[in-house]
């Protein structure tokens, strides 16, 4: 072979090494280029919640995807040496495996925004679409959690000794389940519980809910924990087995409407009618009230008062906690303006005591005698 021909075949060689380089780069960059562009496409077409996810969640994650497989097809073209070849492609693959399970994840995301943008919270009967939601979150978690351990064994298993390593697990497997499952008790125990909880259906996002004497709001649920903003803006933190093993109060377990209740202590001579006539108007003037229960009784008494207790419904629990609020303040300003005598106070026999003050009166006059005589 004369030197030019070897000049050529040289040539030749490089020229199909930067090919096979250049082409799964550029047709990589095409795809991913060309995928944000329909994406685009299809959203200005047809504004939907999926375009707009898919281009807000994925693209990184994709284009990274496309990339790096594109040089992972490449990298055999490049001609580097064989161990510095194998450290890269290594590399390579396990970059590929991170964001192949980082894309997964954010198309769970993309779900859950689909799923989310048709479900209505803002309605007052919200019971259906807080239920969807909350399977859908702790579902998600769930798949997240089990995406990423896929992802780090997937990885792993692109390591010789991992692979070693994982056979000889497998052959030990019943004595090591018995010690994995004894040292993450308390982590699966959480896990079946939220699974637990999305199906069974005990508590959904934005429930009502007393636990420990405190009312409050679900605001979060995690694989692990569930957190309960109170009244008064205070978080309970409680793990989310706690749900399934104790006894918890649910007020918008089957519906959002919610039945609350008033007390008020007063006087024996207090009119019940009139009471009762004054909360149906309070309640009927009252926006916040639903328009289908109310109730006045006496439902109790003590030594100085009758307990007398007032129920009335709303659609959701805040309207129901400001109605009880506002009815019984203009309740209270009612018997103050109207009844004074109706309000709680302290009796004592009169009788009684005159009697006995004379009898202490005498009793010191007699000493006062006495002492006199001896004088």
């Amino acid at each position: 072979m004369t030197i030019g021909e070897t000049s050529v075949a040289g040539a030749r060689e490089y020229i199909e090494s930067a090919l096979a380089v250049a082409v799964p780069i550029t047709v990589a960059l095409l795809v991913t280029v060309g995928a944000r562009i329909l994406v685009r496409r299809r959203q200005a077409r047809s504004p939907s919640p999926v375009w707009f996810s898919l281009q807000r969640r994925c693209r990184r994650p994709f284009r990274i995807v496309v990339v790096t497989t594109a040089i992972v097809i490449a990298l055999p073209a490049v001609g580097l040496p064989a161990t510095l070849a194998d450290i890269i492609r290594h590399a390579l693959v396990l970059a590929l495996i991170a964001a192949v399970t980082w894309l997964l994840i954010q198309l769970t995301g993309v779900v859950e925004d689909v799923a989310s943008s048709r479900l209505d919270l803002a309605v007052s009967d919200n019971r259906q679409s807080r239920r969807i939601t909350t399977q859908i979150l702790v579902l998600r978690r769930v798949a997240i959690a089990v995406l990423v351990f896929i992802g780090i064994a997937a990885g792993a298993m692109t390591i010789p000794w991992a692979r070693a390593l994982g056979a000889s697990f497998l052959v030990s497997a019943g004595v090591l389940g018995v010690v994995a499952g004894l040292a993450a008790q308390t982590t699966l125990t959480n896990l079946f519980a939220g699974i637990q909880i999305a199906v069974a259906d005990p508590i959904r996002i934005d429930d009502v809910v007393v636990v420990h004497d405190e009312w409050g709001r679900i605001e979060e649920i995690t694989l692990t924990y569930v957190v309960v903003r109170t009244w008064d803006n205070r978080r309970l933190i409680l793990p989310i087995s706690w749900f399934t093993t104790n006894v918890f109060q649910n007020w918008t377990r089957d519906e959002a409407r919610v039945l609350g209740s008033i007390f008020l202590h007063v006087d024996f001579r207090a009119s019940v009618e009139d009471l009762r006539a004054e909360m149906y108007r309070l309640v009927q003037g009252s926006p916040l009230w639903d328009g289908r229960d109310w109730v006045l009784q006496v439902v109790d008494t003590t030594p100085t008062t009758m307990v007398v207790r007032g129920l009335v419904s709303s659609a959701d629990a805040p309207s129901n906690w400001d109605l009880r609020c506002d009815v019984r303040e203009k309740l209270l300003l009612f018997l103050q303006q109207h009844h004074p005598d109706a309000l709680p106070r302290v009796r004592a026999d009169v009788s009684q005591r005159n009697a006995f003050n004379t009898m202490a009166h005498l009793t010191h006059r007699s000493t006062a005698d006495q002492r006199t005589r001896e004088t």
